[in-house]
């Protein structure tokens, strides 16, 4: 697996909890009704980011551990939960390979990995996660997709068009670019010990404003706003004169595909071996 390097969404996180689209509640719903949740267990978010979508399984466990790799993602994340008044969430900084390892004791029945698996060495997470999965419980991979045939908008295009401007031709990823997987989600869960299902979401429509656009950008491993030093301003107006060259409005609307990539422990519940010893 790539090394970014460890600062690879520095200076992100005040835009991340601010400006990404939050999942829909229908999803929540999907997974609670699909794991049958009660208020009992443990759930573990690996990659949480800010914890928006972390908290919002807070009546639904007894505990929940978001685990992620950037502090300042998670001092965020402890900011919105004493703000929310929520106090069965634990927040860890580090790694998700070494925090599974270091597991003595636990078992989860769930685990939810949002828009992070690809940062992840996949195969090895899931293998190392299989022996602390509750029987019928799983890992939740949730991820955007784009329908076959789907062209971009016109304002999507002008905006990657400034990016490339700005950033340049290569997407940046902490130190280093980013080398997307070459082989899908879908077909590590099917390689892994877990069985896999695959649902998609609805297709539900999300309208953006110049602000939100340039407030997501900021929140991404390759638009951060570091890299842009002291030109962000300069990249800003021209962003959102090409926007406004579009549509006097500055409101633009986009479809939002969510996909929910399951890995699910419906075998005979296994007991809790030492990790990295399993299914090699």
């Amino acid at each position: 697996m790539k090394d970014y390097g460890p600062e690879l969404f520095k200076g992100t996180a005040q835009y991340f909890s601010k400006y990404r689209p939050a999942y829909p509640a229908e999803l929540i719903r999907w997974i609670v009704n699909r794991f049958e949740l009660n208020g009992k267990g443990k759930l573990l978010d690996l990659g949480c980011g800010t914890g928006q979508f972390t908290v919002r399984f807070a009546d639904w466990f007894e505990r929940i551990t978001g685990l992620d790799n950037e502090a300042e993602m998670l001092q965020e994340a402890h900011r919105i939960t004493e703000e929310m008044r929520i106090c069965n969430v634990d927040w860890v900084h580090g790694n998700a390979e070494n925090y599974i390892n270091e597991l003595k004791h636990e078992s989860f029945k769930l685990v939810i990995i949002a828009k992070a698996f690809h940062w992840m060495d996949r195969a090895r997470v899931l293998e190392l996660l299989y022996p602390w999965i509750e029987q019928n419980g799983g890992v939740a991979i949730i991820d955007s997709y784009t329908p076959d045939r789907q062209e971009p908008t016109d304002w999507q295009i002008a905006v990657d068009e400034v990016v490339k401007k700005w950033y340049g031709p290569e997407r940046r990823a902490g130190s280093s670019t980013y080398t997307h997987p070459t082989v899908s989600h879908e077909d590590i869960v099917a390689a892994s010990p877990f069985e896999v299902e695959v649902h998609r979401l609805p297709i539900y429509e999300h309208t953006w404003t110049i602000e939100s656009i340039i407030g997501n950008l900021y929140s991404t491993s390759y638009g951060a706003r570091r890299f842009l030093g002291d030109q962000a301003a300069l990249f800003e107006k021209d962003l959102e004169e090409a926007l406004l060259s579009l549509d006097s409005s500055g409101k633009f609307k986009a479809p939002i595909h969510t996909s929910i990539i399951l890995a699910v422990k419906n075998h005979e519940a296994d007991s809790p071996t030492l990790p990295g010893t399993a299914f090699r």
